[in-house]
């Protein structure tokens, strides 16, 4: 693991840094902290075959999309009283201040409905936005014609819009 670690580090940060470029510019939940948070969860997944390498980023995509919506429901929580203590990693204080945290908690509940409805769609959401994969990367992840992720991305896109506009 520590290998794969070494070899994978700058791809991770690459997709943390995608992620956490909306935030606020304060936000103290830096890159690198975020891709070892993603490696702790991805860790614990010790019965895993690492297919390739667009089977792994697929999932650090969804370990860093976790990562990224439980930190915004703590953000909630505090926002209502909630009493959540503040997390420390490697002596950084990671607060949760993130100013779309309900939106990312909103896209979340969407994207847990999707799962629902159609796993596979749910899946290349979180590769395509959450792992800022290419369309290539993901036809490779899960082993299909890059036309059929385009196809099955567009309609992935549009039922989470008409979620999250409530139509």
């Amino acid at each position: 693991m520590d290998e794969l670690f070494t070899l994978v580090y700058a791809e991770l940060r690459r997709i943390a840094g995608r992620q956490l470029r909306g935030e606020r510019a304060d936000h103290t939940l830096c890159t690198t902290a975020l891709v070892h948070e993603a490696w702790v969860e991805l860790s614990k997944l010790n019965r895993i075959h690492w297919q390739n390498r667009s089977h792994f980023l697929a999932l650090a995509s969804q370990a860093m999309r976790r990562v990224l919506v439980d930190y915004a429901v703590a953000r909630l929580a505090l926002k209502r009283g909630g009493g959540i203590r503040k997390e420390t990693l490697d002596g950084d204080a990671l607060l949760v201040v993130q100013e779309r945290a309900e939106e990312l908690v909103q896209l979340d509940e969407a994207l847990q409905r999707l799962h629902a409805v159609n796993e596979h769609h749910a899946r290349i959401v979180e590769c395509r936005f959450y792992g800022g994969m290419t369309v290539e990367e993901t036809a490779e992840a899960f082993d299909v014609s890059p036309a059929t992720i385009k196809r099955d991305w567009a309609l992935a896109r549009a039922w989470l819009n008409r979620e999250l506009s409530g139509d």
